[in-house]
């Protein structure tokens, strides 16, 4: 850590289940808990079924807000008929962040062993937005937050970190060199 202020960031969280409500999710609680305990701001929080649609559209609106910088979404990461979220969401990444998958499976291998394999975690920029795709389990998201995002989504982590270049992400666009859909 540097002398740096801290910045605190807006984040939204986007469970995808089929089977339950927020009084149950105990993966977006966790990681609602936590980005409140490291002095971001949660600005939402929601449940939609694995529909590639539903979550498509919630993340695009989320993205097209002003006040969301972070989009973490939990669940559909597996391999079963249901499990779309990557689906859902790389098609529409400006760029993709193939160093996040990495790391969590790195993080990941060490607690699980290969059963890491099974999950299909991802991350990419959406509208200047920074998009998470995290597996629906706690121990997952607890694993990517500790391990990946409370770090890099803290401007004094050094030597580099996701807030200083946050002013940037959307150069292509003031340049007229497009966007998303």
């Amino acid at each position: 850590m540097t002398d740096r202020p801290f910045i605190p960031v807006r984040i939204a969280v986007l469970t995808v289940s089929d089977t339950r409500s927020l009084d149950e999710d105990r993966s977006g609680q966790l990681l609602a808990e936590r980005i409140t305990e490291a002095g971001h701001i949660l600005v939402d929080r929601a449940i939609v079924t694995d529909d590639i649609e539903k979550i498509r559209a919630k993340v695009l609106e989320w993205s097209r807000t002003d006040g969301v910088d972070v989009v973490i979404t939990t669940g559909g990461t597996g391999f079963t008929g249901r499990d779309v979220t990557p689906e859902a969401l790389e098609p529409i990444f400006e760029k993709r962040m193939d160093g996040f998958s990495e790391v969590f499976h790195r993080i990941s291998y060490d607690k699980i062993g290969t059963s890491t394999i099974q999950s299909r975690a991802t991350g990419g920029v959406v509208n200047a937005t920074f998009v998470f795709v995290l597996p629906g389990s706690p121990g997952a998201c607890k694993d990517a937050w500790d391990g990946i995002l409370k770090p890099q989504l803290d401007y004094r982590h050094m030597p580099c970190n996701f807030v200083e270049i946050m002013p940037r992400l959307d150069e292509h666009l003031r340049r007229g060199g497009g966007g998303s859909a």
